[in-house]
């Protein structure tokens, strides 16, 4: 099935016909995995692909629970995932914001920026519901202390790693589609940048073992980005719809000092009062000064949104609401 009607041919494998075809491409990939599954001799290499790997059982008070650790073996299956979410951001893409960019008569700059936008508000809104249904099933919002209690926390839940996987499948995918969309020049540095940021936070916290913090503080990103975007949405289709933005300006600053406070209480408070103040790879302890500082500094500057300074006049920089969005205006 091809995802885009094409009014003209290409020669085969030429970069016209990369572009073009990328989402078809990947789909064969993604088949020819599956495909695997159906043969003994092929079965284990593709649930290498599917499945999350290094499971271990940990006992439970009256069980075995299996829970996993990260590894090289990882990578394949982040691989795995990179092509699957090629292929549903071209679903979206054709299927949905294709349609409504159409009947909004968007000039160029704006609806590169539309799709932009329409791309992170249903990843943001999906990444949302997800995340918020691990913190809770897990108890990592009833009981904050968790956050560093029994650290380093080297086996995770199911659940818990496949939700990383997944989010590091999606901005590593966010590269070639950089690419694959055509994106101009001038805006390929401002987007690498919020891309390399996420991927730089949800690595360090997948590999650092603080999976747990990095949940509740990408719940808290994420819940930002997607008001904000939303509201970018509406403003492209109607420029009179500024309401949004005020109400992301608020709660930007509401999520911020939030984030501030959670990671200032789990990594120095939480973290620092433990004993096992000790760099220790192979244990998966890595509860240093250096790595707290190098964590906590992360964390304190506000991170990079994964929009551009699309507000209205009245929410610019200078304006009687500009001061509340100063931070996020300078992309």
């Amino acid at each position: 099935m091809a995802f885009r009607r094409r009014t003209k041919s290409y020669p085969l494998f030429s970069q016209e016909f990369v572009i073009h075809n990328h989402a078809d491409i990947g789909f064969c990939l993604v088949l020819c995995v599956l495909i695997g599954l159906m043969f003994e001799v092929t079965a284990k290499t593709a649930f290498l692909f599917i499945l999350p790997q290094y499971n271990v059982s940990v006992p439970a008070a009256d069980s075995e629970t299996v829970h996993y650790h990260y590894g090289p073996k990882d990578l394949v299956t982040i691989l795995f995932y990179v092509f699957i979410t090629i292929i549903l951001h071209a679903v979206v893409q054709e299927y949905i914001l294709d349609k409504i960019s159409k009947r909004l008569h968007l000039s160029k700059v704006k609806h590169s920026k539309f799709n932009e936008s329409g791309q992170l508000v249903i990843f943001h809104l999906s990444s949302v519901v997800w995340c918020f249904y691990v913190v809770v099933t897990e108890g990592y919002l009833t009981n904050p202390r968790s956050l560093w209690e029994d650290y380093p926390h080297v086996y995770l839940p199911f659940q818990v790693k496949f939700f990383y996987l997944c989010q590091l499948a999606y901005w590593l995918h966010a590269l070639p589609e950089l690419y694959f969309q055509k994106v101009r020049k001038e805006e390929i540095p401002r987007q690498l940048q919020y891309i390399c940021l996420y991927l730089v936070h949800i690595a360090g916290a997948y590999l650092l073992n603080l999976s747990r913090l990095g949940l509740l503080l990408l719940l808290l990103q994420y819940s930002t980005e997607f008001l904000f975007h939303t509201a970018r949405l509406f403003y492209f289709a109607d420029e009179n719809n500024e309401k949004l933005f005020s109400a992301w300006a608020a709660v930007f600053g509401v999520t911020r000092l939030f984030i501030l406070t959670l990671a200032v209480l789990a990594i120095g408070f939480g973290l620092a009062r433990m004993e096992n103040q000790a760099f220790d790879p192979e244990k998966g302890n890595f509860n240093t000064l250096l790595c707290s500082c190098g964590t906590g500094g992360s964390t304190g500057p506000s991170r990079a949104p994964s929009g551009e300074s699309q507000l209205p006049p009245d929410c610019q920089p200078g304006s009687s609401r500009g001061n509340l969005v100063t931070m996020k205006t300078e992309w």
